[in-house]
């Protein structure tokens, strides 16, 4: 890893290995580090560190016991201040060779372009390319963007290990790395050097973990940062590319009337699902913070506009309108009486200005000239806009408008004055509760939440038709019933002030029953959200399904939903249209990777005939996490294999913790993200599908389902034993993963259970997930399908050769079979039970230990040998090499953090309870290994 001293900076020698620039970057990073830990730490540390990693290699490579015992006697002899720098020099390299594994893939894609290479698979190009020949003509195309809506929604669950100081630097290392693969001069690449060494040197002095636990604003201002780095340069830009591969493709004209198809979502601020943080004050604080962000990029790009569009009236005319809003401009310098644009662009930036001022923005760098209004409305900003452009383009100009101008028209119809749609989440469980207070304070009922599910129904149904209020100004609430109310009036608020898409969306986790969507409407009139004498309800009310039941119930449940009056007349008001959320989380810890899957694909079927039946459009909202385990894994393939009717143009679907940071933190391959969303969309939607009932691939489809219901029966029965019906699994997982070490953790505002208690059950999915991919089994991303395939096998009888034809013809036919077992290949290639082993032996019950890793270890082998007889491969990643090559090439700093990572839980936990042997030092040790492990999967959460 560091031995890589005597290593020069020389360019490459020519070679035909496309991987060569990254391990030249890596290998240069590498050496840096090393040169930056000997300046600081000493020769002495330097070399510890070079030891326990070659020790750790050996270990690896040849399983060697004698290198484990030495690695023991190693760590061990540690003293507390050099486990923490060798913590740090591992970590740090981790998050270096991910910035050199960006910058790789950047690299590849510009080799691509720059060679003429065909459209990759995942761009708009060989989307557009697809429907082409497919027959689906240019007007079809132009009608889903037209109507599409495809939104990925930021979340802040607890996984992002970062702080924003860490990924400032790396920031500029990833800037630096990439200015590397320009021609530099010698002296050009000498400082391009140092600065890169002073930056990593940075690095190293700045703290890696925060000291204080994160606030919501902390994580209100983290996901901003992604906007200043990509959204708002990028999704402009993406914008501008698909209309010109659009013409590339079809031909004719470039095409500006698209509505904003590609739009963006937040959560952070406004799900109070489990985090008592969130509130009324932190809605206002996220719709006042992602303001000022987009109009301090509005007033940065009108005043550059100002500076660019020097142009006189002494060399050409301008329009009317143009020079109409040159003359009421704040701006009478004599020194631009003939530069119209410019004083137009001087009285937009003071109403700019002033708006932002108005909607909370305190801090404005460049004051304005004079005063002037606010604008009412993003509507009344774009007008402006466009009579410049209209100039521009009526007085041969048009070059003029693009890139800026036409960037900045683009952001506004996406950004609005709002920056990203906040959406609205609670627990059902609550709305209940606020609604008994409130049922019980003015006497209609007094104990609404024991009725049956019947009799709640017919209550709410009858209390929406009053058009008096529940809630009465002179009676007493509880603080709960209180803050609720008070969340639903701030978001009328911050519509008003904000415009419409503001908020627009209320979420209800564990939706069981019809009464829990009810409920919302109920709360939503009773805040002014919801006007039935008009029509209108401004929060579209969307159950989230998370858990196994939950999902089989969906369908019965929408059904149900849509078929109430009331219910019709406000789905007509929303354009027919109805949005359904899906939890991969919670119905994976639920009942399993393969079950998980299963539910969720059986509940979009059904869904969809449900909402076909209606009349009405489905758009689902998918909760993906990052793990495999929680619905992770590239989400084109996860579109893609998405049942036929489920995407029409319309899907969500969140981006969680350090994914965010693993998908926007680079520009470049920010871009790339969002293409693959809007590609895959396109594809998904428009795509030829044989839906006949009676054709021969249908008929297919339908064994392969009936098979694949009981895979995931015996799957589900396999998870089930193990994690819920096992004596003692409990006390295992907590001792041989570092789950209450995380439960410490800063990571985020969110507890990490929803109960105080030890209960799998009452634990929040994300730790759980976070847990197992920190001790390298990574469990929940494939525990079940060995017992499931090798049990359906062997029952086959004298037909198992057939049985494993058909296991193979899924795999090869259906694409969601194929990207359940391609996840689960990632998840296994990541997965190590030698590390894995060193975890449990932090069980203190010998006995308790060796029978639950055995069951682990015999189900990992026999899932290992299920997932090769199907995929007919014994190579992990065997259609992914870049990743496999990838993978491996981290386990050699990837490999000591766990070992150290072992350690430092031993000396924590035996220090339990003796206040005088706790050491600080030993916990941030813990955290650090945590955050390093972290970097090296990358996606853990």
């Amino acid at each position: 890893m560091l031995n890589l001293a005597a290593a020069n900076d020389s360019p490459a020698p020519a070679t035909d290995d496309k991987d060569a620039p990254l391990k030249d970057d890596i290998r240069l990073l590498g050496r840096l580090l090393g040169d930056v830990l000997r300046d600081q730490e000493g020769d002495d540390v330097f070399d510890i560190v070079e030891t326990i990693r070659q020790t750790a290699v050996r270990f690896r490579r040849e399983d060697d016991p004698e290198a484990g015992a030495e690695l023991t006697a190693l760590l061990s002899k540690l003293t507390r201040n050099q486990t923490n720098t060798v913590v740090r020099a591992f970590s740090y390299f981790s998050h270096l060779a991910n910035l050199a594994e960006d910058q790789h893939h950047v690299r590849r894609r510009r080799a691509h372009l720059l060679a003429g290479s065909e459209p990759q698979r995942g761009s708009i190009a060989y989307a557009l390319g697809r429907l082409k020949q497919a027959g689906i003509g240019r007007d079809m195309v132009q009608q889903f963007f037209g109507e599409a809506l495809i939104a990925p929604v930021l979340t802040a669950h607890p996984t992002e290990v970062q702080r924003k100081s860490i990924l400032d630097a790396e920031h500029e290392i990833a800037r630096l790395l990439a200015e590397r693969d320009l021609p530099l001069t010698p002296k050009e690449r000498e400082r391009n050097q140092c600065l890169l060494k002073a930056r990593i040197t940075a690095l190293w002095q700045t703290r890696m973990l925060r000291y204080s636990k994160l606030t919501v604003a902390d994580e209100i201002d983290n996901a901003l940062s992604y906007y200043r780095i990509t959204f708002l340069s990028e999704v402009p830009a993406l914008y501008d590319d698909i209309e010109e591969d659009v013409v590339q493709v079809y031909g004719g004209e470039v095409e500006h009337q698209y509505a904003p198809y590609l739009q963006m979502g937040s959560w952070i601020g406004g799900d109070r699902d489990g985090n008592p943080n969130v509130n009324a004050q932190t809605m206002e604080t996220a719709l006042v913070r992602q303001s000022t962000t987009i109009f301090d990029h509005y007033l940065d790009e009108v005043h550059k506009l100002g500076a660019e569009l020097s142009i006189s009236t002494l060399m050409v005319p301008v329009t009317p309108e143009l020079q109409a809003l040159a003359d009421a401009s704040t701006d009478n310098s004599p020194h631009r009486v003939d530069e119209p644009y410019r004083r137009a662009l001087i009285g937009i930036y003071a109403r700019l200005a002033s708006t932002a001022r108005a909607l909370g923005t305190t801090n404005i760098l460049r004051k304005e000239v004079g005063h002037a209004e606010p604008y009412t409305s993003p509507c009344q900003f774009e007008v402006d806009l466009r009579i410049i452009a209209g100039s521009l383009r009526a007085n041969h100009a048009p070059q003029l408008i693009q890139p800026r101008l036409g960037s900045l028209l683009r952001a506004v119809s996406v950004f609005g004055f709002h920056l990203a749609s906040l959406d609205m989440r609670q627990t059902s469980d609550i709305h209940e509760r606020v609604l008994n207070e409130l049922f019980a304070a003015v006497g209609t009922h007094g104990a609404y939440a024991e009725l049956s599910e019947e009799e709640k129904v017919q209550l709410l149904l009858a209390e929406l038709s009053q058009p008096r209020l529940l809630w009465s100004p002179y009676a007493t609430y509880s603080d709960e019933t209180m803050s609720e109310l008070q969340i639903l009036r701030t978001a009328r608020d911050i519509r008003t002030r904000y415009g419409k898409r503001a908020i627009r969306n209320y979420i209800i986790s564990h939706t069981e029953t019809v009464s829990d969507l009810l409920e919302v409407l109920l709360l939503q009139k009773e805040t002014g959200l919801l006007r039935l004498a008009d029509n209108e309800l401004d929060a579209m009310v969307i159950p989230l399904f998370e858990t196994i039941p939950d999902l089989q119930r969906a369908a019965t449940i929408m059904r149900d939903w849509m078929s109430i009056p009331l219910v019709k007349q406000l789905i007509e008001g929303q354009g027919r249209e109805q949005e359904v959320m899906l939890g991969y989380s919670d119905s994976n810890k639920d009942g399993g990777f393969l079950t998980s899957n299963w539910e969720l694909y059986k509940a979009e079927i059904n869904l969809v005939k449900v909402f076909e039946d209606a009349g009405v459009k489905l758009r689902l909202f998918h909760g993906r996490g990052g793990t495999v385990g929680r619905g992770g894994g590239p989400s084109y393939d996860a579109i893609l294999a998405q049942p036929h009717g489920t995407v029409n143009g319309q899907i969500r679907l969140t981006e969680q913790g350090e994914i965010i940071a693993s998908k926007f933190s680079n520009a470049e391959i920010g871009r790339r993200n969002l293409e693959l969303l809007v590609a895959a969309t396109l594809e998904a939607s428009l795509m030829p599908h044989d839906s006949s009932g009676n054709g021969e691939r249908a008929a297919r489809i339908n064994g392969f389902e009936t098979v694949m219901a009981e895979l995931s029966e015996r799957a589900y029965r396999a998870y089930r034993n193990l994690v819920y019906e096992t004596p003692g699994f409990t006390d295992y997982f907590f001792s041989a993963t570092p789950i209450a070490e995380i439960a410490e953790l800063n990571l985020g505002s969110r507890p990490a259970s929803r109960k105080a208690s030890r209960r799998i059950e009452d634990l929040r999915a994300i730790p759980w997930g976070f847990s197992w991919g920190q001790c390298r089994l990574l469990l929940p991303g494939w525990y079940g399908f060995g017992s499931a395939i090798g049990a359906w096998i062997e029952d086959g009888g004298a037909q198992k050769e057939d049985r494993i034809a058909t296991l193979r013809a899924m795999f090869q036919e259906w694409p969601f079979f194929a990207t359940l077992l391609s996840n689960m290949d990632m998840v296994l290639a990541k997965t190590d039970l030698a590390i894995a082993k060193r975890y449990a032996e932090l069980v203190a019950d010998a006995e308790l230990r060796e029978r639950i890793f055995k069951r682990i270890a015999g189900e990992y082998a026999a899932t290992l040998r299920c997932l090769e007889t199907v995929t007919q491969s014994g190579q992990r990643l065997a259609r992914n090499p870049l990743l496999a090559r990838s993978i491996q090439n981290r386990f050699a700093y990837l490999d000591p953090l766990n070992h150290l990572q072992v350690e430092l839980i031993h000396r924590h936990r035996s220090a339990a309870g003796d206040p005088d042997k706790i050491d600080e030092r030993v916990h941030r040790g813990i955290h650090l290994t945590i955050n390093g492990v972290a970097a090296g999967l990358r996606n853990t959460g």
